[in-house]
C-alpha cells in the first residue's frame, strides 16, 4: 500500500495552489470535471495533492481545512536547501525543528490559513533548529 493522494478543502484555493506549484514544485495536471472548483497537483506522473474549493461556511462536522498537516520526505540536502530557499523567498510563515531521538529535521510551512505542510530530511548534520522566518 502507498499513499495515493491527499485532498485538501480550503477557502483560499488560489493561495494553496500557488504554494504547492511555486514552493513545493508540484505541477498542475488533468482533473475530471467535478461540479466544484479545484486543482489536481502531480509529483512527476503521480497525483499527490487534490485541492478543492470550500463551499459555504464550515460546520463542526466538516471543518475547513480538513487536514491538520501531511508530510513530504525530501530526497537529500540539495532538494532540502532549494526548498528552504523557495520558502524563505515566498514570505510564508515557517519553522524548523528536529524530531526527538532521531536524525530527522522538520520544516513546517503555513501553506494557506489553517493548513500546515511538513517537509522531512534525514540529516544527522543539520544542526539548526532556528525558524528562518
Amino acid at each position: 500500500m502507498k499513499l495515493d493522494h491527499v485532498t485538501i478543502v480550503t477557502h483560499d484555493l488560489d493561495r494553496a495552489r500557488r504554494f504547492f506549484v511555486d514552493v513545493v514544485e508540484l505541477r498542475e495536471g488533468v482533473r475530471p470535471p467535478f461540479g466544484v472548483d479545484g486543482h489536481w497537483l502531480y509529483d512527476d506522473s503521480q497525483k499527490a495533492v487534490h485541492l478543492v474549493a470550500a463551499s459555504g461556511r464550515a460546520s463542526p462536522a466538516r471543518s475547513v481545512p480538513r487536514i491538520d498537516h501531511f508530510a513530504f520526505r525530501m530526497n537529500g540536502e540539495n532538494a532540502w536547501n532549494a526548498l528552504r530557499t523557495r520558502v524563505e523567498a515566498s514570505g510564508l510563515r515557517c519553522g524548523i525543528a528536529r524530531v526527538p531521538a532521531s536524525d530527522d529535521v522538520q520544516l513546517f510551512v503555513e501553506a494557506a490559513p489553517g493548513l500546515a505542510v511538513e517537509f522531512l530530511l534525514h540529516s544527522p548534520d543539520e544542526g539548526s533548529t532556528e525558524t528562518p522566518r
